[in-house]
């Protein structure tokens, strides 16, 4: 019997393209059913890198008033055609520097798109901010000025407010620009400053979506407080020589909260606030504090809640070597007396120059008789001193020579410090 050929099961070349081509019909196929049946991603999903971090700014339903349809720029993301299927993923506009919240949606064709009037469902959107208010998060208050659209916090709109839509797209968030007036030099503190910091005491205003919102004043608001901050330093270091003059960043606090183990969960304080000392923000040595806020802006010096060991130390150096008597010459000077009061415990536990604080001891520490002649130093466990400002002394062009005229009251007392907290 003859032998059959071996038959390969290899497919030829000529097999393998029209498989190929086969697969490509069935995937545009598939393109056709998916312009007519939207998944809810935008259209230029991977047209650019840049767009790709957009993907965590997912806001609540309603937290932009009236005012979303009349600012700069825009973020938009596709919509699903069914409201049951969120989108998958928001992208930013490749131009957009903002976020903003809209709810109608928009047609693909552009010039309808701008002419479109608002439906009910926006119009209802609409009226209920206008009967909330400015309250939610981002809502923020219009006004004119000099013929210009300005929020409350300075911030100048721009009058193009006609936005470009793809199809399924909406509006989702805005980004408000820096303001463009009230700037100051360096040096000096503005109301603009100001004004974002009360923003932000608002309990509705503090929360990620509206900071993302207005992080273009909080930019500016923090180069103006830092670029205040070196020049102060210079000034600082003149009058108190052992303050070393370091770059801002390194001594001025972050706006961010640390609330892992609090239960206030605010995201963001409400103040901008420095803290240097001979070693620098961080250390041992007494410090001094400045810490600006609408309506409660000081500066202190000293010693706040110093650990156990420290405390101690500065006890023992009270009861021995070199004894209270540098202690009680440094409070009882007559510019710190009148500054910051008698060198004496206030009535009824009033605060007056480092005595009254609320971490004060009622009794006498354990050891210590009631009855010592120096009980009032050594219940003592914050030491400082505390001076206060208005507003209108902060946005003062001299604010900055006032703090150091402040400063050279208190380097006599911290130098005391120093020497107190400094081993033998």
């Amino acid at each position: 019997m003859p032998r059959r050929a071996a038959v390969s099961k290899t497919p030829s070349a000529e097999a393998k393209r029209e498989t190929r081509a086969r697969k490509a019909a069935v995937k545009a196929n598939a393109k056709v059913d998916e312009l007519d049946e939207p998944t809810g991603l935008t259209s230029d999903e991977s047209s650019s890198s840049e767009l790709s971090d957009a993907s965590d700014f997912e806001p609540d339903g309603d937290e932009f008033g009236p005012e979303g349809e009349d600012d700069e720029a825009i973020s938009v993301v596709s919509v699903s055609s069914d409201n049951d299927e969120p989108p998958r993923k928001r992208q930013r506009a490749s131009a957009s520097k903002v976020q903003a919240k809209g709810q109608a949606k928009r047609s693909s064709n552009k010039a309808s798109a701008k002419s479109e009037p608002m439906d009910e469902a926006e119009r209802r959107f609409m009226k209920a901010d206008k009967q909330r208010g400015t309250a939610d998060p981002g809502a923020v208050a219009i006004r004119i000025v000099d013929g210009k659209r300005v929020t409350e916090l300075n911030e100048e709109l721009s009058d193009d407010d006609d936005v470009d839509l793809d199809d399924f797209q909406e509006v989702v968030g805005r980004i408000y620009p820096a303001p463009k007036t009230g700037r100051v030099p360096a040096g000096r503190i503005s109301r603009n400053t100001l004004l974002f910091l009360k923003a932000l005491m608002n309990p509705v205003n503090n929360d990620r979506d509206w900071f993302r919102s207005h992080e273009p004043a909080f930019r500016q608001a923090e180069k103006e407080y830092r670029d205040f901050v070196d020049v102060l330093q210079e000034r600082m270091s003149e009058v108190d020589e052992e303050v070393p003059v370091l770059p801002a960043k390194d001594v001025c606090h972050r706006i961010y909260r640390d609330v892992r183990f609090s239960s206030d969960k605010t995201p963001y304080k409400c103040n901008f606030a420095f803290t240097t000392s001979r070693g620098g923000r961080k250390g041992i040595w007494a410090k001094y504090h400045l810490y600006i806020e609408p309506g409660y802006s000081l500066m202190a010096c000293g010693l706040w809640q110093p650990d156990k060991v420290l405390l101690q130390r500065l006890r023992n150096r009270i009861l021995g070597n070199p004894g209270p008597g540098a202690f009680r010459d440094a409070i009882s000077r007559p510019q710190f007396v009148a500054l910051f009061g008698a060198a004496e415990p206030g009535e009824n536990g009033r605060r007056q120059n480092v005595f009254g604080h609320d971490d004060e001891l009622k009794t006498a520490p354990k050891g210590i008789d009631k009855t010592h002649p120096q009980i009032d130093l050594l219940r003592l466990r914050t030491i400082a001193v505390v001076k206060h400002f208005t507003d209108e002394e902060v946005l003062d062009p001299g604010f900055r020579n006032k703090l150091a005229d402040v400063v050279s009251v208190m380097a006599p007392f911290v130098h005391m410090l120093n020497d107190y907290i400094a081993p033998l």
